[in-house]
């Protein structure tokens, strides 16, 4: 077998690639039979590992823009109820294209609504998935406490908690390989599920070995929801329910006092931190340094289209940048590197991956290529790269293979997949709205 090697790099050297595994990294002599990909002046990291997404949120992005979290909601729970599993792999399929474009090799989708209960959905990003070439985390979602027994949700978009339990058992036996396609356990929120649904999935989930994925602590209306229904603040009445431990990951993670940010170390619970969809809803930063001393396993999460109309993974690394620096008011506290420690080790651990994340020898060959030619002013390359401007990923590698060469997909036409999203996302306009 041949071994490739990416000779060149500005950053961090050469990377040598076989059997879909990393080789060696740095200085990498030539061998007879080699394939050479050369990467002069460019910067080499691991793929970038995103930790929350909503993929079919692309068909309603733009929406709300002036909403809080629970208006934002109340707005658009009616409109993804009208989703098709058709409308749902045509937007994964441009979710991941452009989070494939922009370095990400692995990404968690958490799809919570499923119309009239086909689970067919999943199907379909899975489909889409295959498509693109990353890998993807999907979560089996799911909402059972709707308006009428006190939840935010309509009661048109919950389902039977019993109907949900056996579709994730389903969903798990059909789609759930363990390495490309990974099933996880998700009920959305504390204002949408009932404790039976957290209590249940958990057990479901641990039977079957899988991890545990949910909303908490994004906003301050969820924590005095929370304190009003239960009793307890999120995370207590989380951990009531068997939910704060190494195999659980939370999304957003904002509003945690100083006991909860230890105790969520103390147990290797996971955050998804999301900056944009938390600067776009206004709810919040994440205490990403103070978790991070605690021992949480933090990530870096996109957030659905409909929170982060940029969809990208590569924004994401600045922004949190940014967000840590005006959380400590101290510039030296977050740097650049840390940015990408976040989005790759630091998400393949909230995940609960220890083959993914790292540019090292034995890992996956989950590689990305980004063009340097603008940065050769740049004295710090990685620097350059999360702080300088927005860029499409050179080549981008999944266990090797190619996902992204050139800067283009292999496995699909972005502007195809935009052109039939954009026809799907449409027939879902207010009636009335402007389609110039």
């Amino acid at each position: 077998m041949s071994r490739l090697v990416l000779r060149g790099a500005r950053w961090p050297g050469d990377v040598a690639i076989e059997g879909g595994r990393i080789a060696s990294v740095g200085s990498v002599p030539a061998e007879p039979g080699d394939e050479v990909i050369r990467c002069d002046g460019d910067i080499v990291t691991p793929g970038l590992v995103n930790t929350h997404h909503h993929f079919s949120q692309w068909m309603t992005r733009g929406w709300a823009v002036g909403c809080d979290l629970f208006d934002w909601l109340a707005t658009l729970y009616p409109v993804w109820a009208r989703l098709e599993p058709e409308d749902v792999e045509a937007a994964a399929a441009v979710a991941m294209g452009e989070l494939a474009l922009t370095g990400c090799t692995t990404a968690a989708d958490h799809q919570y609504v499923v119309p009239g209960g086909d689970d067919s959905v999943f199907d379909a990003i899975a489909a889409a998935a295959r498509t693109i070439g990353i890998r993807a985390h999907i979560a089996r979602g799911s909402m059972d406490l709707g308006q009428s027994k006190g939840g935010l949700p309509p009661d048109s978009v919950v389902e039977d908690l019993d109907a949900i339990l056996a579709s994730t058992q389903a969903v798990h036996a059909r789609l759930h390989d363990g390495e490309r396609i990974v099933v996880t356990v998700a009920p959305c929120s504390p204002f949408s599920v009932t404790a039976e649904l957290m209590t249940e999935s958990a057990a479901l989930a641990r039977r079957l070995g899988l991890r545990l994925h949910t909303h908490l602590a994004e906003t301050l209306d969820e924590e005095r929801d929370c304190v009003a229904r239960f009793g307890n603040r999120p995370l207590d009445h989380l951990d009531e329910l068997g939910w704060i431990a190494g195999d659980v990951w939370l999304a957003h993670g904002i509003h945690f006092n100083d006991e909860e940010v230890t105790r969520l170390g103390r147990t290797g619970t996971g955050i998804a931190h999301c900056p944009s969809s938390n600067c776009r809803l206004g709810s919040g930063i994440c205490r990403v340094n103070d978790l991070i001393a605690a021992g949480a396993a933090v990530g870096l999460g996109v957030d659905g289209a409909a929170s982060n109309e940029i969809g990208g993974m590569l924004p994401e690394l600045r922004m949190a940048l940014f967000l840590a620096r005006q959380r400590t008011m101290n510039p030296a506290s977050f740097m650049p590197v840390d940015a990408l420690r976040l989005a790759s080790e630091g998400g393949a651990r909230c995940l609960g991956r220890d083959d993914i994340g790292r540019l090292a020898p034995g890992y996956r060959a989950d590689v990305v290529v980004w063009p340097g030619d603008d940065l050769a002013d740049v004295p710090d390359s990685l620097a350059g790269l999360v702080l300088g401007p927005e860029r499409t990923a050179r080549h981008v590698l999944v266990e090797g293979s190619h996902v992204v060469r050139d800067g283009h997909l292999v496995g699909a036409d972005i502007q195809e997949l935009r052109r039939e999203l954009a026809r799907r996302a449409r027939r879902l306009w207010p009636e009335g709205k402007s389609l110039a």
